[in-house]
């Protein structure tokens, strides 16, 4: 039992530390104690999480991105402004006699304006795969605060769990050393032999060491625990909380049928498929729609703008609008229509990712029906046992003061009593890990499912489990 202990920590660990974490930089915390609930600990995950921070970030950039994704529509706008200084050949080939030559002569001013405007009903699709991408950004950061919650929950149990069993231990060691001490009191008085003495004191030193180690373990679980959450070093964790399930009867064909739909993954995957679709339509559109393009010019050109007599730049002169122009063009690639043209050929790939994303899709539900089964047997085995194990514990516990009456009495072995005493704290600990397994089966069935297990309410016989709304 205490390897299945060690385990379910080690395994707690290791995911969690998948997370990156920040450190709170929090003078007061460092050194104190800190009393956490399974509740203060997932807030102060996510508060301290740099993969929640980062995923934040992501989402806030898709989120711009989808507000703003219409932009495609914006028309182009350029202006640019033009000094030019023409050479004295430039201005006497054109007949003017070089003795007449003056500066202002030289120079010519231009100024442009350009407005072009172009429209593909592609764009519309560009547009909606924008928001779409915003969407699948908010099931990733749902996922991620859902995986931390979860881990973390997982791991405070298993912690209490180790509590749990130190306990035990503690206790078993104190029961222990009163009889080492109520033995040699009675060999002080006569009443019992040497040998109960030293069969007292032997199995009194011989926990001491397990107990010691069991609990410096439990320290340095509870130290990890405390890094992973974000907490300074040194801060000492006091877990306030037990490990008592919230039972509820759950029916697969049931679960599956109202919320099998409800999966993160799957919900991803379904986005990613109309994104992909959208991309496809996109390039159906492109290719088999013409797109219309506006265009329009004003470029005025001033001559002599240094001449005072032509009323001087920028308030003067003679402005010649030369190159202005205004086009509108249906524009049509006729290559693109080829069948073996690399626009068709990219629209190929896309319909084949599209049947590989479905194919994933028919997977990942065939995997969430072994995971929703798993999970429920579980949880059914998990009542049983619980069920069993709690009336085991009165048994056993019956067994044990009437094995410990009788060695009082001097008619019972140490052996018996020590056995009876383990058969105790085997059935306590038993049961605390079969709760934890209730709790783990239950926390990855919501996790399955994404739904929220502790809301229930009954309708015509039957548990309608509603989706939390956080």
């Amino acid at each position: 039992m205490k390897v299945k202990v060690k385990s379910i920590i080690l395994q707690g660990i290791a995911v969690l530390s998948l997370s990156s974490f920040a450190f709170a930089d929090d003078a007061e915390t460092k050194g104190s104690k800190v009393e956490l609930t399974v509740d203060k600990a997932i807030e102060y995950a996510l508060a301290n999480s740099n993969s929640i921070k980062s995923a934040d970030i992501d989402l806030a950039m898709k989120e711009r991105a989808g507000k703003n994704g219409w932009n495609v529509l914006l028309p182009s706008v350029n202006a640019s402004a033009t000094m030019n200084r023409s050479s004295d050949d430039a201005i006497t080939s054109k007949g003017l006699p070089s003795s007449m030559l003056n500066e202002s002569m030289h120079w010519t001013g231009v100024i442009g304006v350009s407005a072009s405007w172009n429209f593909s009903f592609a764009y519309i699709e560009q547009i909606r795969i924008a928001k779409k991408n915003y969407e699948v950004g908010q099931l990733s950061f749902e996922k991620s605060q859902r995986e931390i919650k979860v881990n973390i929950q997982k791991l405070f149990y298993g912690l209490l769990l180790q509590q749990e069993s130190l306990k035990l231990s503690k206790d078993s060691l104190e029961n222990s050393r009163q009889r080492y001490v109520q033995a040699e009191t009675n060999y002080r008085n006569g009443a019992v032999p040497e040998i109960r003495l030293l069969q007292a004191q032997v199995a009194y030193e011989n926990k001491k060491p397990s107990v010691s180690k069991a609990e410096n373990e439990f320290k340095t679980s509870l130290d990890t625990f405390a890094f992973l959450l974000g907490y300074p070093v040194g801060t000492e964790i006091v877990l306030s909380g037990s490990i008592e399930p919230n039972y509820m009867d759950v029916d697969y064909d049931n679960l599956m049928n109202l919320y099998s739909g409800y999966n993160l993954d799957i919900q991803n995957l379904d986005k990613n498929i109309e994104i992909a679709k959208m991309g496809l339509t996109a390039a159906n559109l492109g290719t088999y729609v013409p797109a219309l393009a506006l265009s329009y010019s004003y470029m005025p050109m001033l001559t002599n703008f240094l001449d005072a007599d032509k009323g001087g730049y920028p308030s003067g002169g003679d402005w010649k609008d030369l190159n202005g122009s205004f086009s509108l063009t249906l524009a049509w690639n006729l290559t693109n229509l080829l069948p073996f043209s690399s626009n068709r050929q990219q629209a190929a790939d896309t319909k084949a990712t599209i049947n590989k994303l479905e194919i994933s899709r028919n997977m990942l539900l065939e995997n969430q029906k072994i995971n929703v089964r798993k999970a429920v047997n579980t949880l059914a085995d998990a009542r049983e046992q619980i069920d069993v194990m709690s009336r085991n514990i009165g048994l056993a516990q019956r067994s044990y003061e009437m094995t410990a009456r009788s060695y009082r009495n001097g008619t019972t072995e140490l052996l018996d009593l020590r056995d009876a005493e383990d058969q105790l704290n085997q059935a306590k600990l038993g049961l605390a890990s079969q709760k934890f397994n209730y709790i783990s089966a239950l926390l990855d069935l919501e996790t399955e499912l994404n739904i929220d297990l502790k809301k229930v309410s009954e309708k015509s016989g039957t548990a309608e489990i509603e989706k939390a709304n956080e």
